[in-house]
């Protein structure tokens, strides 16, 4: 009996992998455009559990945002990418943002408060936090090297695809691989 109930998990684990691994072949298929960028790994990747800044002054790590898809993106006030792209994103968690998915940015560097409220207003965004990787720990033990970089974080906290430079994170083809990852309807 033990047996048939460990055959019968492994089964069920098995199918939800191979799942997993088609919606992410289904979403790597529909790179068109600023989206050719995003490169998908072969297998989800550990992300890291080094700590940042949330927007209120706490501690906080990635894995407060499990349960979810996370389009995570490293920033800075200097980076003139990085302003270029911040609206896209805004208006990416606009569409798609809840339940199933959302939007985290992080201020990586030397990026004083006032003034990523600044950029922040600026260019009109008003539903992304300020979070903030001031010695760059997180960044580091992720790998970014240059800015601006957006890293896809899958439910359980794996990294499944990465993208170095901007893109437009609104276009219509940038919201559907999303929502092929995500099972969401367009």
């Amino acid at each position: 009996m033990r047996k048939l109930r460990l055959a019968l998990l492994y089964t069920a684990l098995a199918a939800v992998a191979n799942l997993a691994v088609a919606d992410n072949n289904a979403a790597e298929a529909l790179r068109e455009g600023d989206m050719r960028k995003l490169i998908f790994h072969s297998a989800p990747m550990a992300s890291s559990d080094v700590a940042f800044l949330g927007e209120d002054g706490a501690e906080m790590t990635l894995a407060d945002y499990q349960g979810k898809y996370i389009v995570l993106n490293f920033w800075a006030t200097w980076c003139a990418p990085c302003r270029h792209e911040m609206p896209q994103l805004s208006q990416l968690q606009t569409m798609l943002g809840g339940d199933d998915l959302e939007v985290v940015t992080i201020a990586t560097g030397r990026n004083p408060r006032p003034g990523m409220e600044r950029f922040f207003n600026e260019i009109g965004v008003d539903n992304l936090p300020l979070h903030t990787d001031a010695r760059q720990s997180l960044a580091r033990s992720l790998g970014v090297l240059g800015l601006p970089v957006t890293i896809i974080l899958d439910p359980a906290g794996n990294e499944v695809a990465r993208m170095q430079g901007d893109a437009d994170w609104s276009s219509e083809n940038a919201v559907a691989i999303l929502q092929t990852l995500t099972g969401t309807p367009s």
